[in-house]
């Protein structure tokens, strides 16, 4: 490794010994102190974002200016009658035109981007990302298309984060906690729930749980949050008047807990639904073989002739945009029979999947709180009517469904129920609203191992853990882990014509049969001194327990293949695609230099 430049000495807040020369890494303190930055950018990101949609909805849905919107409430009728089926498509036009010219990562509902960008790229999301995402996001949902608004914020507040890290030339690691922070940052403003944005964090983005990590992250969310509220306000995300009123001591029923576990179990299946139907709306999209234009325009009047069917069968829109209003009015007041909420449900899937998969632009965070407030709406309602003297309350199992969806949906259990306990700021929830959404969990992993976020990247070939890593330095391509100091050798060459050509303390043999690979030797760990077996033949010291990975392969892949095949060692080679050959051959990854990336990484 090349010695870094000592003609200047860093500051004591970086250390760049052992690093390359164009990588450092900061102290904690001041990784901090860049955490509050980032949290202060998703804050504005988030404000920003909240009023340019306000001003794309009313001119989309009323031909006004106003920055005036309230997203729990029910707008009036646009007046432009059954042209508003128009709305969607015009603002899907703009979207593909602004994805395909300037960010095409900026397409979807965006966590898989930024899971992509810590696992594939090194933590680096190209700042341009932020703005294409916050213009086709607000776009999106402005005009229609039935995705979430906290996509964009958390691309922004990554985007931030990863920039900022670009900019100060910080170690990968480090990179990787100011783009989750950021990520954090944008969840927390957005539905002001600080603890909700640390937990989707941990859970969902950062492969190492540490003080290291922890406190950016801590310090990225407490700040988004409070500056958002001065400017916004405290409020919950959503108005539950029920909770307020119930006595402190109510404790939940039998009844509760059976159907709790039972909402459970459906949400579980509906979260199997949501990723599989996203992902053949996705495919099929993909696989049409006519212009992206022409592919908006089918997908995005589908979803206008939805919501002006539910207008003129329900006097709502209901599926179009977010759908805040819907579950605030089932949280308050809950006038709806089975039959439409169930309606709700299914056609709300099939807005947001087609929505994407047409190629809008947004997240799918609030899409699973709808279809989870109107399918646990439904259970509870038919649970009174089954059971009129239980006491259930529809309102308390709406607010189970939101939780079971979401941490079903995304693989994120304790977010989803700190981000419930935060939005209702009850406690007597807690108990049946963590039973189901374990039991929605597991019922949706026994179906499917991939969620709705890490699909996509299986889709895409480029996967990543389905069960988070706590070790940052498993992030790693092999490529920078890899030794490069090896020799090619034939397996008949003997070890002593072998020993005058390698440096036995430190260089490794790949060998070869003719040009296919047969095994590997380190002539250091070869017992005894190795000119003892002089004698011998290369292959017959060699080993042969190795699997072959990719430069790009991230070291937690390559890890774990080398753990259920129980082999020793990894050979790199530059394609993964036929029989490797000898020319093939970039590296060897051994236990030196798993040890050293361990010691890189967390003892530096």
């Amino acid at each position: 490794m090349t010695s870094p430049d000592t003609s200047v000495q860093p500051p004591a807040s970086v250390r760049d010994e052992g690093l390359p020369p164009d990588e450092r890494e900061v102290v904690l303190a001041v990784l901090v102190g860049l955490a509050f930055l980032v949290g202060l950018v998703a804050a504005g990101g988030a404000i920003a974002f909240k009023y340019l949609i306000a001003i794309i909805y009313n001119i989309s849905f009323y031909g006004l200016f106003s920055f005036e919107l309230d997203p729990n409430s029910y707008g009036d009728p646009s007046p432009w009658g059954p042209f508003i089926i128009l709305v969607p498509i015009i603002g899907g036009l703009l979207v593909v035109w602004l994805v395909k010219n300037f960010a095409p990562e900026a397409k979807g509902h965006g966590v898989p981007e930024v899971m992509f960008a810590i696992y594939h790229k090194d933590g680096n999301i190209r700042g341009i990302v932020a703005v294409v995402k916050s213009f086709a996001s607000a776009l999106s949902i402005g005009t229609g298309a039935s995705v979430g608004r906290e996509g964009p914020i958390i691309q922004i507040g990554s985007s931030f984060g990863s920039t900022l890290g670009r900019r100060l030339r910080l170690i990968r690691s480090q990179k990787i906690i100011l783009l989750a922070a950021g990520a954090g940052a944008g969840i927390a403003a957005t539905f002001n729930t600080p603890l909700g944005g640390v937990l989707f964090a941990v859970e969902v983005l950062l492969p190492e749980i540490s003080p290291r990590s922890f406190l950016p992250v801590v310090a990225a969310t407490a700040t988004s949050t409070y500056a958002y509220r001065q400017v916004i306000g405290a409020e919950a995300a959503f108005q539950i008047p029920l909770w307020t009123q119930m006595p402190a001591s109510s404790a939940v029923n039998f009844a509760e807990i059976g159907l709790a576990a039972f909402t459970g179990i459906a949400l579980g299946f509906a979260a199997y639904m949501f990723v599989r139907v996203l992902e053949f709306m996705e495919d099929k999209f993909e696989e049409m073989k006519i212009n992206e234009y022409i592919r908006n325009v089918m997908g995005m009047a589908a979803v206008g002739l939805m919501g002006y069917l539910f207008m003129l069968t329900s006097g709502h829109y209901h599926v179009l945009s977010v759908g805040y209003a819907t579950i605030q009015d089932i949280l308050s007041n809950n006038h709806m029979g089975v039959l439409l909420l169930l309606a709700l449900f299914v056609a709300k899937m099939l807005a947001t999947t087609i929505s994407l998969g047409a190629g809008a632009s947004g997240g799918i965070f609030s899409p699973s709180l709808f279809m989870g407030a109107t399918l646990g709406a439904a259970i509870g309602t038919a649970g009174q009517w089954l059971m009129p003297n239980a006491g259930l309350s529809v309102p308390m199992f709406a607010m189970i469904g939101m939780g079971a969806m979401v941490g079903a949906g995304t693989s994120a259990a304790m977010t989803a129920i700190v981000m419930i306990f935060e939005m209702t700021r009850d406690y007597n929830i807690i108990l049946p609203l963590v039973l189901a959404v374990a039991l929605a969990l597991g019922v949706r992993r026994a179906l499917i191992a991939n969620d709705i976020y890490t699909i996509k990247l299986r889709k895409r070939g480029r996967a990543i853990p389905t069960d988070r890593t706590t070790n940052m330095f498993l992030v790693q391509p092999a490529r920078e882990v890899m030794s490069r100091n090896f020799n090619v050798l034939e397996m008949s060459m003997t070890v002593a014509e072998a020993l005058k050509s390698v440096d036995v303390e430190t260089n490794r043999v790949i060998v070869i049969d003719g040009q296919r690979i047969v095994g590997f030797v380190r002539f250091a760990t070869v017992p005894y001194q190795a000119d003892r077996f002089g004698g011998q033949t290369l292959g017959d010291i060699m080993k042969t327990d190795f699997v072959i990975a990719t430069p790009d392969a991230n070291l937690n892949s390559v890890v774990t293949r080398m753990s259920r095949r129980e082999r020793s060692y990894a050979i790199v080679v530059e394609s993964a695609s036929g029989v490797p050959r000898a020319e093939d051959v970039v590296g060897v990854i051994d236990r030196e230099e798993l040890a050293q990336a361990v010691v890189r990484n967390h003892y530096s």
